[in-house]
């Protein structure tokens, strides 16, 4: 797969990064993490082995640490804080924005949280607890609670002397919120308006009032949702009763999808999002342990359905052989579902309304790929072992099995949703399971009926 440009300038980065420190150059590399946004910076240091990350860590520029911490994901962040001292964490804290300190502070010692609350002051205070008192992955957990509020009365040319006696704006401000006297969200007024409009006009007469709110326990997924249906940048965010707690910002959203296309991801193989990919040996084997045993567990369960079979299999040795062709396609095809299923979900686009109709379609595509396929194993078979009813068994076995899948793949996931599961970290094990078990009993029962 060709790299992309940003995706060049990364691993260019990262190898002139690396000669350096072999080098022994530390100087270039200060020199190269100056030139690099805290993003970037994160990016490099995730890409790094331990000791290497350590040493780079010691070379960030201070004033960068707290938003570096900010983007590292959270494994890498614990090895970054574990090499500073509290002041220079309590200093990185006090540096980052409401919503960004909320990500990390669970992250940091309990004395140092304490330090970092006492350091701020009453109003910094009741933001921050307002949107930990949220979920994180909810629009509370995600919001910022740095806002600009005007009144409906006040007419644009006060408000434009407002935001000259300010001086600054918030970042990612595109528009202003309107607001009752008791902080109760009305409608926006967007910064194109206050610049190209009467002045003379009031907020009311101009302000966009179908900008909806987001309630504060709207899971993440859905806000990135809205953000992504109706090209926002910003979005007010609300509580029960309608008052404005802060608003999130499209690179919160932009956030969320890419943790979401990580966990996705990751989750097909038991990982986390989170899994640092250069975490020391024993870590990595511990966490990778619990999934093998899973997956280990299955196993068994599916050599129990083979030893069933063992005197039809003593019998007629090319059973053995042709075996795993029949689990291998149901696993694949029905993978393929459990992929589409998946991301359906993750959209909003499968619902009671028209998941009987995806099933027909699946259990339509399976029957027909089945057909098609079963006829080159089953010629296969015959031509290589010279019976005919072998290749008319694994051809019915294949059909069969892919069938199943089919069903699988859409039901697997639809039920683990509804128990609670996580249907991209469980899916994948319960179908493989379900398709080895059921093409070996099938394949393998149906030699014993037809062989013996």
């Amino acid at each position: 797969m060709a790299e992309t440009a940003p995706q060049q300038q990364t691993s260019e980065r990262l190898h002139a990064l690396t000669d350096a420190l072999e080098a022994g150059a530390l100087q270039p590399v200060r020199a190269m993490l100056l030139e690099l946004n805290p993003a970037e910076i994160a990016g490099l240091l995730e890409s790094l082995p331990v000791a290497e990350r350590k040493l780079v860590w010691g070379l960030v520029d201070p004033s960068l640490e707290g938003e570096v911490l900010a983007h590292v994901n959270d494994q890498v962040r614990a090895t970054l804080i574990e090499e500073m001292d509290d002041e220079a964490l309590v200093a990185a804290a006090r540096r980052l924005d409401t919503d960004d300190l909320a990500d990390i502070i669970h992250d940091l010692p309990n004395r140092v949280i304490e330090q970092v609350l006492r350091s701020m002051d009453k109003q910094d205070r009741r933001r921050l607890e307002a949107v930990l008192s949220y979920p994180e992955d909810s629009a509370g957990g995600l919001m910022n609670t740095d806002t600009i509020t005007v009144r409906p009365h006040v007419t644009l040319d006060v408000v434009l002397r407002y935001l000259r006696m300010r001086g600054e704006i918030p970042e990612l401000t595109d528009v202003l919120f309107v607001v009752t006297r008791d902080d109760r969200y009305v409608g926006a007024l967007p910064l194109t308006a206050i610049l190209t409009r009467d002045p003379e006009l009031t907020v009311a007469e101009v302000m966009d009032r179908e900008l909806e709110p987001i309630p504060a326990d709207m899971p993440a997924t859905e806000v990135a949702k809205r953000f992504e249906d109706r090209d926002l940048v910003s979005a007010p965010v609300v509580d029960a009763e309608g008052r404005l707690l802060g608003r999130i910002t499209i690179d919160d959203v932009v956030d969320v999808i890419r943790e979401e296309s990580e966990h996705s991801l990751m989750s097909l193989t038991g990982l986390s999002e989170e899994e640092d990919t250069f975490a020391p040996v024993l870590p990595a084997a511990r966490r990778r342990a619990v999934w093998l045993g899973v997956n280990l567990a299955t196993a068994f369960l599916a050599s129990w359905v083979v030893g069933l079979f063992q005197e039809t299999l003593e019998k007629v040795v090319a059973l053995a052989v042709l075996m795993p062709i029949v689990a291998s396609m149901g696993g694949i095809a029905g993978s393929q579902t459990l992929t589409l299923v998946v991301r359906s979900m993750a959209l909003g686009q499968l619902g009671s309304a028209n998941v009987r109709w995806l099933i027909a379609k699946e259990l339509a595509v399976a029957l027909l790929n089945g057909i098609v396929w079963a006829l080159v194993v089953g010629a296969v078979a015959v031509a290589w072992f010279q019976d005919t009813r072998l290749g008319l068994i694994i051809g019915a076995a294949m059909v069969l099995n892919l069938e199943i899948a089919a069903l699988a793949g859409v039901l697997i996931p639809l039920i683990e949703r509804r128990l609670g599961v996580d249907p991209a970290l469980a899916g994948s094990v319960v179908l493989t399971t379900c398709t080895d078990v059921m093409g070996f009993l099938s394949f393998l029962g149906l030699a014993t009926l037809f062989l013996r």
